[in-house]
Order: structure tokens, then C-alpha cells, then sequence
């Protein structure tokens, strides 16, 4: 659905994005991650038909992002950090004036109301709406005319939990109907939770690309976190052939009361591939 090919895109001579190359299946919720400036906002801009890129080429559905842009235009929805509403009108007003510009009917108005449960404020005006409520609105008008690909830059960032939450699960069902997510978040543990797939962007260049689980058992330290009845905790590395001894000697002796695997996070393995934090 998505696919880059040695994107490269400089500003004032200085590199934004590094020849990056990737492809998103459809249906598929993918996580763009990186720290700041790293090229994320710059890749979707390139990708949603916005800005072109220095070389290099990415299409949409089969459709060239640059020659092909009024093509992709229906294919795609695009949410951006910027909250960009009209505060003195209603969150269904808001709705309908983007459905009309779609052509498309305003029961898809109720339909994507309820789908951020935002259904019971649809009359109130944005300028009373938190920054939570504001973002879920921003979702629901990108979904209105059934994208087949989301774009989604940030969308948790600065929400309380429960908008988060409410977010969040929207991406799950989204990616359960088959709709193809971009997501970039500075959220590990989200990215961990929502992606099927994960890439990491870090200075314009793609350090890692494959599922959260395969990256954190390639890159973290397989161990078992133990404590015996004595109070003493101890460490195995399941890499170490005697651990399984280790267990069973303190299993049988009546000593282990607990056991935890222990598995680096998305977080570490990022930090440990860049160098860099998320910040």
C-alpha cells in the first residue's frame, strides 16, 4: 500500500531524509520512529503529496506521489500534530463542512462521532473541547471519507490517558478493518502495543526495520528474574545452558517463590541501535 524507494530529501543543502526505503502492507498499522528531526514529519509530507522529494520516488496504492498526486488525494487521510479546527463551530459542524468537501453524507458524520466517542458533544463548540477531545476530532474528520491509508503524526502526544486510550483503540479497530496507519509516536511502549511493524529513523536513515518482538529478542538479553524464599533475588540468562539446572535445583528445593522473564524494551533497543533518546 505504501512504498518508498531511496527517498532522499535535503534543505538548503542539508539532508533531511537519507535515501530511506521501506514498504507498508495494506492493512497494516506501521510505526515511523524516531527523535525529533529525524526525518518523520518530512517522509509523511513527501508520502501524503506535500513536499517532493530531492530524489528518489514513493507511491501510494500504485499511484507516484508526485505525478500521481490527485490520485492519491482520495486514498488517504492525514492527521498532524497541529491541532487546525475551527474553534467557534461545533465539533458537527466542523464534520459536515469537511463531508460536504468530500461529497460525502453527514450519517458519516454520526458514524465517525462514535467512533472516537466524541458523539455525545457533537453540538459543542471546539473552543470548550480539551486538547484530548480536539485530537479525537481531528481522527474522526481524516476517517470521514474512508481512507485506505492514515496518517498519523503524533496522535497521543500531550493527551490525558483516557483520550490516549480512546485514540489508541480507534488505531486497533482501524487496523482490524484493514485500513493501512502510518504512525509515528514518541511513545515506545504504544508503537510496541498498536504496530505490526516498526522502523527507526534515526538522522534521515532507517537503523532498524521488523516487528517489535523480533527486534527486542535480536537486540535485548534474554534473562529470569528470580526470588528465593531466602530473600536473595538472582539473574539467569536463558543463553546459559546451566540456568534450566538452576531453576529445577531451586524448584525442587521449595526456594523459588518468583520468576519474571525479563525482555528489553522497545525503548532500549532503539537507544541502543541510535545511540540517542526519543526526546
Amino acid at each position: 500500500m505504501i512504498r518508498a524507494d531511496s527517498l532522499r530529501r535535503t534543505f538548503n543543502h542539508k539532508l533531511a531524509i537519507d535515501g530511506i526505503t521501506f514498504e507498508v502492507e495494506a492493512g497494516e498499522v506501521f510505526g515511523f520512529l524516531g527523535p525529533n528531526g529525524a526525518g518523520k514529519t518530512t517522509t509523511i509530507r513527501i508520502l501524503t503529496g506535500q513536499l517532493r522529494p530531492t530524489s528518489g520516488s514513493a507511491w501510494i496504492d500504485g499511484h507516484d506521489v508526485v505525478t500521481g498526486r490527485a490520485k492519491i488525494k482520495p486514498l488517504i487521510g492525514v492527521v498532524f500534530e497541529h491541532q487546525n479546527l475551527y474553534e467557534r463551530m461545533s465539533a458537527w459542524e466542523n464534520l459536515t463542512f469537511f463531508a460536504s468537501l468530500y461529497g460525502v453524507p453527514n450519517a458519516r458524520v454520526h458514524e465517525v462521532l462514535e467512533h472516537v466517542d466524541l458523539i455525545d458533544s457533537a453540538r459543542a463548540k471546539i473552543k470548550t473541547f480539551s486538547n484530548g477531545m480536539k485530537q479525537r476530532l481531528l481522527v474522526a474528520r481524516a476517517l470521514l471519507s474512508r481512507p485506505k491509508v492514515l496518517f498519523l503524526d503524533e496522535p497521543t502526544r500531550g493527551l490525558d490517558p483516557a483520550s490516549a486510550r480512546v485514540v489508541r483503540q480507534t488505531i486497533r479497530d482501524l487496523g482490524d478493518e484493514g485500513t493501512t496507519v502510518f504512525l509515528t509516536t514518541h511513545y515506545m511502549e504504544e508503537a510496541d502495543q498498536l504496530c505490526r511493524r516498526v522502523a527507526f529513523i534515526c538522522d534521515g536513515r532507517l537503523v532498524a526495520l521488523d516487528t517489535p518482538r523480533a527486534l527486542k529478542l535480536l537486540h535485548g538479553k534474554r534473562q529470569l528474574d528470580v526470588l528465593l524464599a531466602d530473600g536473595k533475588r538472582e539473574t539467569l540468562s536463558l543463553e546459559d545452558p546451566a540456568a534450566a539446572d538452576k531453576l529445577a535445583g531451586w524448584v525442587g528445593g521449595g526456594q523459588l517463590l518468583t520468576a519474571h522473564t525479563q525482555e528489553a524494551t522497545l525503548e532500549e533497543v532503539f537507544i541502543r541501535l541510535t545511540g540517542r533518546g526519543l526526546s
